[in-house]
């Protein structure tokens, strides 16, 4: 039995790329198109898929409007695929937070004709989101919706020299899932938490920008995406730039982000290689996170950070969208505690303290 596909895209020529591109893998069978938001979620509702497929800039109804209805009515998980979720669009992070599964972004604008370039990550993330869906409480979890609080008051901009590192770090991995989830966690650390944070999250280059500033108005800790020579201190949230990975190494008598292209990885950045890094600097303060995502990036860092001492914390499959990289972890051995999302920052506090 195939898995039926809803395609959603006001340009008739993206609707016949999009068929022919999903069903060139025989797990698919694209049922029906739709022309806009209004139209999809009539035909939603009407033939039931099993995933769709959404464009965001169209008439009528547009995308963000539809992934809620949808979600919300539980229908069926919804793949954003837009030329908007390009160059770090806060579109892209508005769907998902509404509860779109995941994003592909089309490559070349909003009629792209190299969609071939996207085909392998497009079908693997239908496949994650069909597996999804037949859970319910995972189809429960994307039709949440939070509620989260502007911060207003002025932060403190990061000091140009570091500091002697008698503080910790915490760093965390997470990926297909994470936009929305990554809220449970980062607006609870308070500002004065006695720690650094290191944040991967896969996205394609050009997101994290956005992903950064986005966060840091809802977070009390300052969230910055990371560059490469910034000091590191606690009380601040670095989130790693896309096509690059983040570390760590030691300049002036201060600890620094390095930004590096090496290794080369399936992810870039990948949540092995910075948690690597940490560790190699902060050992036994090292407190390592590992929530929602496919595959396992991240899972043998939190093997080691455990046998050096430091401290890890899996998101339980209760909360996890996907539960592939945390229970990777659980199953290495990798997991001191595993930990619904909403109870991992408590947890965090209470192993590193405050300042």
């Amino acid at each position: 039995m195939k898995i039926k596909v809803l395609v959603v895209d006001d340009s008739a020529l993206m609707r016949k790329m999009l068929k022919t591109l999903i069903e060139s893998d025989p797990s698919f069978e694209v049922v029906e198109t739709a022309r806009d938001g209004e139209d999809a979620v009539e035909k939603a509702r009407s033939i039931k898929p099993d995933i769709i497929t959404m464009d965001v800039n169209m008439p009528k109804m547009d995308g963000l409007t539809a992934v809620q209805i949808i979600v919300g009515e539980a229908i069926a998980p919804v793949v954003v695929v837009s030329s908007l979720t390009q160059e770090g669009s806060v579109t892209a992070f508005e769907a998902l937070e509404l509860g779109a599964f995941d994003y592909v972004p089309k490559p070349g604008g909003t009629v792209s004709l190299n969609l071939t370039a996207v085909r392998e990550e497009l079908i693997q993330k239908l496949k994650a989101a069909y597996v999804a869906s037949r859970n319910t409480r995972v189809m429960r979890r994307l039709s949440l919706s939070r509620r989260k609080t502007r911060i207003t008051t002025p932060k403190k901009g990061i000091p140009k020299k570091g500091v002697k590192l008698d503080f910790h770090a915490v760093a965390i991995g997470i990926s297909t899932g994470g936009p929305k989830t990554i809220y449970d966690v980062l607006p609870l650390l308070p500002e004065n938490l006695n720690a650094a944070v290191f944040l991967v999250q896969h996205m394609p280059p050009g997101f994290t920008a956005q992903y950064a500033q986005r966060l840091d108005l809802y977070c009390k800790m300052k969230v910055v995406e990371a560059s490469d020579g910034m000091n590191v201190v606690p009380g601040v949230v670095y989130v790693g730039k896309s096509g690059f990975h983040l570390k760590l190494r030691s300049g002036d008598g201060n600890l620094k982000i390095w930004l590096s292209r090496v290794p080369k990885h399936m992810f870039m950045p990948s949540v092995d290689v910075m948690m690597e890094s940490v560790l190699q600097y902060f050992g036994k303060k090292t407190i390592g996170v590992l929530m929602t995502g496919m595959g396992d990036d991240g899972a043998d860092s939190m093997v080691k950070i455990r046998e050096h001492g430091g401290f890890t914390i899996a998101e339980s499959e209760e909360t996890a969208i996907v539960f592939g990289m945390p229970a990777e972890a659980i199953k290495r051995n990798g997991a001191n505690t595993v930990l619904p999302s909403h109870r991992i920052a408590s947890q965090v506090v209470r192993k590193v303290g405050v300042r």
